[in-house]
């Protein structure tokens, strides 16, 4: 699931509020159930228009990118290029050290000195 954006919580907070203040003050109860009963439907609201608010646009190059990458079929095993981080990609990820029979890591050569 995807996070919300600043928006969203923006919109929904601002619902929430603002919704609450009218109902209370067209309601005028002061009674504890029909406050709780006013929040609920609130919370309700703000979060159905947290949710409805339209998510931004993607560019058309991050797209078609994606829509280019998807396309090429893929071998297995086959390793892929690390992407600039101009590009949309991060570093490469690093990979484990390879573990010896007893699990543990295979010891660096000491400088001047050759392995047997």
């Amino acid at each position: 699931m995807p996070r919300p954006t600043a928006a969203q919580i923006a919109y929904g907070t601002a619902t929430v509020v603002c919704s609450t203040l009218a109902m209370l003050l067209l309601s005028q109860t002061s009674s504890g159930i029909a406050v709780a009963v006013i929040a609920l439907a609130a919370l309700g609201l703000g979060l159905l228009v947290a949710v409805t608010v339209p998510l931004p646009a993607r560019s058309a190059q991050v797209t078609a990118a994606r829509a280019a990458d998807l396309s090429r079929p893929r071998i297995p095993g086959q390793r892929v290029a690390a992407r600039t981080p101009a590009e949309g990609g991060g570093a490469p990820a690093r990979t484990p050290a390879r573990e010896n029979v007893t699990g543990r890591a295979p010891a660096r050569p000491v400088r001047g000195h050759a392995r047997p």
